[in-house]
Formats: C-alpha cells, structure tokens, sequence
C-alpha cells in the first residue's frame, strides 16, 4: 500500500488474493467494525451499475483484507486489521457514490444476521 492516488491508498494491486469464499471466511471473524465495510463494498461489488473501475479498486480492498500477511500482518492482536480497516474505509469513501441506502440495508441486515444488534450507528463514523 505504498502508492496512493488523491490519498487513496493503491488496492488494486491486491486484486488477485480476492475470493468470494474466502471474502465470507475471513469477514465473519474480524467483528463488526470491520467486517461493515467489508460488507458495503463486497455489496457495491455485485451491484451492476457500478464501473468496473470502481470495481476494480473494490476487489483490490477486499483482496487486501483477505492476504494474511500484508502491511500488518493480521494474526497480530487487536493491530492484526487495523491496515485492513483503513484501506476499506479509504475505499468506501472512494466509491461512496454507488453504496446506496440498500446497500447498506444489507451489509446491516448480515450484520444483525452475525452478532445479533443493529449497527447503522456504523454509517455515521463511516459516512
């Protein structure tokens, strides 16, 4: 995550560690302050009025979280996620023009699915 473009850490480089599998193994683990991102952009993601530029930089993000041994490596205690949360938030911010209120209504619905409890409040730290 060396290059960024307007403060937007480069992600695409990741891209190829993305897995739709292993994007649900490792989502349901990282608890609900990461995994709400994780869940707004894999949700853009299979939206089909989104540009696959804008794709791109979201399978990037998502490929980020799921390599194991990246900036911080993620088997490292209460750190372990915190690169991968700020390259999520960095890219929700980024294509925050197509998460749409249904969107979000899903990433919170699997959410509440998960651990059981709202968490829109998540939309105004994150919006």
């Amino acid at each position: 995550m060396t290059e960024t473009i307007n403060n937007t850490p480069n992600t695409t480089s990741y891209a190829n560690h993305y897995d739709e599998s292993a994007f649900w193994r490792v989502v349901k683990k990282v608890g609900a302050k990461v995994a709400y991102p994780a869940l707004l952009l894999f949700y853009t993601l299979k939206s089909p009025n989104v540009p696959f530029k804008v794709k791109a930089e979201i399978i990037g993000a998502l490929g980020y979280l799921i390599l194991p041994f990246d900036l911080i490596p993620d088997w490292l205690p209460v750190v372990g996620y915190t690169d991968d949360l700020a390259a999520l938030l960095a890219v929700v911010k980024l294509v925050s023009a197509y998460i749409t209120p249904e969107i979000k209504a899903a990433a919170n619905a699997k959410l509440r699915e998960w651990f059981g409890t709202d968490y829109k409040f998540l939309d105004d730290a994150i919006f």
